[in-house]
């Protein structure tokens, strides 16, 4: 290779390392890899029962509540520099609330529904954004700090949502509810990815054709500057949390169907780490400002692939998190400021050294 065509590769890789996407995409990359060289068969999809069968299938398929939740959290975190640490409990509440709505006030188990299966799914969804709106109140009305504001329904909403169901797991054996979180028949790909792909696009198409993905980084960068230009920064963060309140409502939904019941117990059990763990493996600053909603998502599936591939070795679910933890700090750590300034610090000083070799 001639050195014209070498130094347009390098000129090219340089620009594609410094792509904002590319430290997500690595690290997905790096996980999906690793399996492959653990297990040759990682890739392989199969066909069994008329549904699509394999690893990979199961990490969208599994990841698609981390992914929804982590659309709403990433809005919350560029517009207010702050966490929504209830959206787990949300999803339990929304859960509890349809599956009592379906089956009846102190009803456990049923076959048939007390009203309509869109109504009572709908009612699990709009639960979300009431909850969101509580938190939405509470940031930018009345200025409490978000971690504060969302720790009361991070509490309260599993309580809330035992309640509804009388205290017990409240199933819903109607067969159609069970294809909003498996598959529908006829179909070989998982509903839950159609559920998240919708969620994303409506999400995108929202930021892209109106002004509010540009309004939320103006209110989470300068809150004051924003309101001198005419911006109502405290209606953007209230709308970014009621967003993130029915983005929870729909992972409950899911969450709920996949298990035909609604367990308020365990339903979205730590899932708000793990959103906030994808806004930030994203590339996603956590201080607020300008966000990548692509980037939140790669990230989601990321913890979902180490989640998969913990399991597919052999690690105790007790084990799982402190191995999960060591890698996503590493991850972290790669996707630093710190250490991307330490890195082009690196690539100068060799540069540098070349040049003085050459002159020499």
């Amino acid at each position: 290779m001639s050195s014209q065509k070498w130094g347009a590769v390098v000129g090219f890789l340089k620009r594609v390392v410094k792509m904002k996407m590319f430290l997500p995409f690595f690290c997905l990359i790096l996980v999906l890899l690793i399996n492959l060289i653990k297990s040759p068969g990682f890739f392989s999809i199969d066909i069994k029962n008329g549904v699509l069968f394999g690893r990979l299938i199961d990490i969208l398929n599994r990841g698609s509540e981390i992914a929804i939740l982590a659309v709403g959290q990433t809005l919350v975190i560029a517009v207010s520099a702050g966490t929504d640490i209830s959206v787990g409990s949300v999803m339990s509440l929304s859960a509890c609330f349809c599956c009592m709505s379906l089956a009846g006030y102190g009803v456990s188990s049923t076959n048939t529904l007390a009203i309509p299966m869109i109504l009572g799914i709908l009612g699990g969804i709009l639960m979300g954004g009431i909850c969101g709106v509580f938190n939405g109140t509470l940031v930018s009305k009345l200025k409490i700090q978000p971690m504060v504001a969302t720790l009361i329904l991070f509490t309260a909403a599993r309580a809330i949502g035992l309640l509804l169901c009388n205290n017990q797991i409240t199933y819903i054996r109607y067969e159609p509810y069970k294809y909003l979180g498996n598959f529908i028949p006829g179909c070989p790909i998982p509903t839950s990815i159609f559920v998240t792909a919708g969620v994303i696009l409506v999400v995108a198409i929202l930021l892209k054709k109106t002004s509010l993905g540009l309004y939320i980084q103006s209110v989470g960068i300068n809150k004051r500057a924003a309101r001198l230009l005419g911006i109502n920064s405290s209606k953007i963060i209230f709308l970014c949390y009621v967003i993130c309140g029915l983005c929870a409502g729909v992972a409950g939904i899911v969450a709920s169907s996949r298990i035909y019941s609604a367990d308020a117990n365990n339903i979205g059990l730590t899932f708000e780490l793990d959103a906030i763990l994808a806004v930030a493996l994203g590339g996603n600053s956590m201080a607020g400002g300008k966000f990548n909603l692509a980037g939140s998502i790669i990230g989601a599936y990321t913890i979902q692939a180490i989640t998969t591939t913990l399991f597919a070795m052999g690690v105790s679910t007790d084990q799982a998190p402190v191995v999960k933890a060591i890698i996503v700090i590493l991850i972290v750590a790669l996707q630093a400021p710190v250490f991307k300034t330490w890195f082009a610090n690196r690539s100068l000083k060799g540069k540098s050294q070349v040049k003085e070799t050459v002159g020499a």
